[in-house]
């Protein structure tokens, strides 16, 4: 195999393995975030981990191929290695996702509570005035049930000032 041919084979597999993450990617997109994240990085890592074949040649290949493959055919010694290359870079992975993480929990907190109240003010705008209530016939209507924040039916109507 030339160097030409190696190279042509690691973009070819590549493309395939960004196609399979894009196929997973749609796949978990109805999950829980807390599910969706560790699978997501769980697959790239399955995916995208290389490990040595050759270390005189320095030639790579995919952990999950060397793997499957030595441990199907039974032909080489190299599984413990792709296992173990697949384990750090799993490793390494998964402590970036927490970091990222335990970096996005505080920012998206201080932003739903900076939104929170510019939500509660158009949702406000949005209700009838006591006006319009009254100047509508009196018959209860399907369109007239007021829903609270929480989901309860709120009977009370307060002015606004």
């Amino acid at each position: 195999m030339t160097e030409q041919d190696y190279l042509l084979a690691w973009a070819a597999y590549a493309i395939a393995a960004l196609g399979c993450l894009l196929v997973w990617c749609r796949m978990t997109g109805w999950m829980w975030r807390w599910l969706r994240e560790p699978l997501r990085v769980l697959v790239a890592v399955l995916l995208l981990t290389p490990t040595i074949v050759d270390p005189a040649k320095e030639l790579f290949a995919p952990a999950i191929a060397i793997t499957a493959l030595d441990l199907l055919f039974k032909v080489g010694n190299n599984a413990w290695r792709a296992v173990a290359d697949l384990a750090i870079y799993g490793a390494i992975a998964f402590a970036v996702w927490l970091a990222f993480c335990a970096l996005r929990w505080p920012v998206e907190r201080w932003w739903q509570a900076r939104r929170a109240p510019a939500a509660a003010a158009v949702a406000e705008e949005d209700e009838p005035t006591l006006r319009e209530l009254m100047s509508r016939d009196e018959r209860y209507d399907e369109a007239d049930t007021r829903m609270g924040a929480q989901g309860e039916r709120r009977l009370r109507i307060e002015p606004r000032l």
